[in-house]
């Protein structure tokens, strides 16, 4: 039966003819295997036993197909209902017939030939997943948890099928390697000041490993659990170990630290007392041309009150504006459970005019359904909370476009900024 030792190559059918159609940020693929032009070792005879046995695979696979299809459509009445499936606009279908993989089919009406066609469906939405935290040492010896969260999204489903057979874990896992090399060549101090930065480089590094799985990271957020033990070597004082100046995390990382310089030293003469007392005084900045806004934020020593959902809601009407409908461009309805077990709506309108807020439901159907508890909301608009970590962490739920949800993200910005 075997007229010769060893494995032959047998053609790969399909995947070897078949172009990518999908196009995305790293433009046409072809198919991941190619034999090209390179020589068979046995020789001629080789060459030609392996064409013989291509044709009669191809002969095979078409009187096969043949005959399926001939039965569905003897039977089509009971048939249709399993060969017929509908595929939405966000997804594609990968189909293997016998073996074979065929063109990404969808969005629409598919059809699959029973007992042959075994097929699997590919979400091209965006979709976020988190990198669980992890300990690891910096430059400086300090011992950090730090994890992330990665939002990412796939541009050709056929190699996502053919490349990886787990894209989320390995993606995970890849993400995971790639930070873990980055943060363990870096000291506390730029951890902290430049975790933007860092998150940038990352995104490169991981589209770099991911881009032959047909997958496309658009966004890596880090996010630092704890400082389990503080660098072994702190000659700058309090200036190694203190967290980024709230406000000036897209600044330089120099400027951040001369900042938090700064607010150290006003901070140690304020607690050991040998400052003036002009510099005890606490001192007030009022607007006089705008009417005061209700406050976010109400300190009394080292407490703070979080605001209710009416002073929230007062805060955010100062803020709407045309550029920031130009920016968003989306509605949402905000469903809130209060600690009571009730439930309150709100809605924000940024899709038209200068935006609106209020109670109750939105004009019209909103772009995004949103629910999460009055404490994670007040949260998010306190910046204590970003919306892709509540959203991974599933504090916060999204019913529509996820993108559009995170693009909230610019409200809360501009809060930040009139504060």
């Amino acid at each position: 039966m075997f007229s010769r030792s060893g494995y032959q190559a047998l053609p790969l059918g399909d995947f070897d003819r078949f172009q990518q159609s999908s196009i995305g940020l790293y433009g046409t693929q072809k198919g991941g295997f190619s034999f090209g032009s390179k020589q068979d070792p046995l020789g001629p005879a080789g060459n030609t036993a392996d064409s013989s046995q291509g044709w009669l695979s191809w002969i095979c696979h078409g009187i096969i197909t043949s005959l399926v299809f001939l039965l569905m459509v003897v039977t089509f009445p009971i048939s249709g209902w399993f060969a017929l499936k509908i595929v939405p606009t966000y997804e594609r279908m990968i189909i293997f017939r016998l073996g074979r993989i065929r063109a990404p089919q969808g969005p629409g009406v598919v059809l699959l030939l029973p007992f042959i066609d075994h097929w699997q469906r590919v979400d091209l939405r965006t979709r976020a997943f988190n990198v669980p935290p992890c300990k690891l040492t910096s430059k400086d010896g300090a011992v950090i948890s730090m994890g992330a969260d990665v939002q990412f999204r796939v541009w050709d489903p056929v190699l996502s099928v053919m490349m990886v057979k787990d894209l989320i874990a390995a993606t995970r896992m890849t993400a995971q390697n790639a930070m873990t090399k980055t943060l363990v060549k870096k000291s506390l101090r730029e951890i902290q000041v430049e975790k933007l930065r860092i998150g940038e480089q990352l995104l490169l590094e991981i589209n770099d490993m991911t881009k032959s799985w047909g997958l496309e990271v658009d966004r890596v957020e880090l996010s630092m659990e704890a400082v389990l033990q503080p660098p072994r070597e702190n000659l700058v004082g309090p200036l190694a170990t203190v967290p980024p100046v709230p406000g000036l995390e897209g600044l330089d990382g120099t400027i951040q630290q001369l900042a938090a310089h700064f607010f150290n030293n006003t901070l140690a003469l304020a607690a050991s007392g040998t400052g003036t007392p002009e510099a005890a005084d606490s001192m007030e900045t009022v607007n006089e041309v705008e009417p005061p806004t209700a406050p976010l934020l109400t300190a009394t020593g080292s407490a703070r009150r979080k605001p209710s959902m009416d002073e929230l809601l007062s805060a955010v009407e100062p803020v709407l504006s045309e550029a920031l409908v130009a920016q968003v461009g989306a509605s949402y309805q905000v469903n809130i459970a209060l600690p009571s077990g009730a439930r309150s709506t709100y809605f924000i309108d940024l899709s038209s005019g200068s935006g609106r807020a209020g109670h109750g439901m939105p004009e019209g159907s909103p772009d995004v359904i949103l629910e999460v508890a009055e404490k994670d909301l007040q949260d998010l608009f306190l910046g204590d909370l970003r919306p892709l970590s509540a959203y991974v962490s599933g504090r916060l739920q999204v019913k529509g476009d996820l993108h559009l949800a995170l693009k909230l993200e610019e409200l809360i910005k501009a809060m930040k900024q009139r504060r």
